[in-house]
């Protein structure tokens, strides 16, 4: 797997676990660290989406190597 591929599923990964966290606790792990809507929240946030339709649209290929 390529670089991109294993930064995005990371990301994907934290993004589920953040999840995770807000359905099970109501606790939002990254606004906890980085403040609630600051900028750099926000850019983690469109980071995990961005790895997200990475992974939707080249799992397929990611799945086979």
């Amino acid at each position: 797997m390529k670089l991109i591929g294993w930064i995005a599923f990371i990301l994907v990964i934290v993004g589920a676990l953040n999840w995770g966290l807000i359905g099970v606790f109501k606790w939002d792990l990254v606004a906890a660290i980085f403040g609630s809507m600051t900028a750099i929240t926000r850019v983690v946030y469109i980071l995990v989406g961005l790895g997200g339709l990475y992974i939707l649209f080249t799992g397929s290929k990611m799945m086979k190597e």
